[in-house]
């Protein structure tokens, strides 16, 4: 039902004078502004050259020259047109459901008595309230997607940003190594560098991506696998480090525990698995589970681990036991493999 005060502007459109005088009396007794049209054709022009003046149609279908179904196919294609409610006779049901499928928002039955106005009445409040609500759906469905592109802009703006200070954070460090001589020192700084470059790698696939909360995997492994390559085994001799990955998408927070763990085991695999100049292969495999989770793998030929004491600092160690942690998982070494072969299953 329309509200209390509300002036709903009506466009009836019928060659039936009589009828069409009927309406505009009986429907301005309640509010309403009636205008008339003789024939679809004059209907159709005035919601050509008034657009946004009527907030309904009431279309006939028995017209001169064009009838109801003719004409209805050019009101709805109109820019934002008006709901239109269809007027058919008693018994033809059938071309009530055509003008329905043809885009009419409802129909009513045509005849002289108080019924017919008052059916109109409440099918064209029906049809107005109707828009209004779909109106105020696509609105508020506009709002939220304007605000959506707002706060992606800004998190592709943070990314950048992010990405930035850790790329100017990993420039200070090379820059420091050049007036370091200590060689335990410059294995530190340039440990600690990966481990920077492994974090900026995830903001700088973010920032050029159009999807802020996953990260495709192999793309991102690639680019990490060949920073990692010019990093810790640059030369000839280094070992050569190799990538068989699967392409699957990870949220942004497995992506950066993945992205260091690769980087210590990858570091430390550098470090320990083979003699200076020896050269050999690095190994990082990443596939798909059918169970919805997925394993990381990280191995060599090595000498393996002997005794299994951790070699060096450990932190590594406990950098890649909180990552892991973090992805809800922990990392297995496999025993049985003739050098050093790691592995963290998790959850994608």
């Amino acid at each position: 039902m329309k509200t209390h005060g509300e002036v709903i502007r009506l466009l009836y459109i019928d060659d039936d004078r009589g009828l069409s005088r009927l309406v505009e009396k009986e429907l301005g007794r309640h509010g309403y502004a009636v205008s008339c049209a003789p024939d679809g054709d004059a209907g159709l022009n005035l919601l050509i050259t008034r657009p946004g003046d009527f907030d309904a149609v009431a279309l006939d279908h028995y017209m001169p020259g064009r009838d109801g179904l003719d004409v209805l196919p050019d009101i709805v294609a109109l820019t934002d047109p008006p709901p239109v409610v269809y007027v058919t006779g008693a018994q033809e049901g059938r071309i009530a459901v055509a003008a329905l499928r043809a885009g009419a928002a409802d129909y009513v039955i045509k005849d002289v008595s108080e019924d017919f106005t008052a059916l109109l009445r409440n099918a064209v409040e029906e049809a107005v309230r109707r828009r209004r609500l779909q109106r105020e759906h696509d609105e508020a469905q506009e709002q939220v997607r304007l605000a959506r592109d707002r706060a992606e802009a800004m998190l592709r703006e943070v990314n950048h940003r992010v990405g930035n200070s850790l790329q100017l954070v990993s420039s200070f460090m090379s820059l420091q190594l050049r007036h370091l001589a200590d060689e335990g020192a410059r294995a530190a700084l340039k440990e600690s560098q990966a481990r920077i470059e492994a974090v900026a790698h995830v903001h700088r696939r973010l920032y050029t991506s159009g999807d802020m909360t996953s990260v495709d995997m192999d793309e991102y492994l690639k680019g990490l696998i060949d920073e990692l390559g010019k990093s810790v085994g640059p030369g000839a001799g280094s070992p050569a480090i190799t990538l068989e990955v699967e392409p699957l998408r990870v949220s942004t927070d497995q992506a950066v525990s993945l992205g260091v763990v690769v980087t210590e085991l990858v570091t430390n695999a550098v470090k320990y698995a083979y003699a200076p100049g020896q050269g050999g292969e690095i190994r990082v495999i990443l596939r798909a589970d059918a169970d919805g989770r997925a394993l990381l793998t990280v191995e060599d030929d090595g000498p393996g681990m002997g005794d299994g004491s951790p070699k060096g600092t450990g932190l590594g160690g406990k950098i890649i036991s909180a990552m892991a942690s973090g992805l809800r998982s922990t990392v297995e070494f496999d025993r049985a493999h003739k050098g050093v072969r790691a592995r963290l299953a998790f959850d994608l």
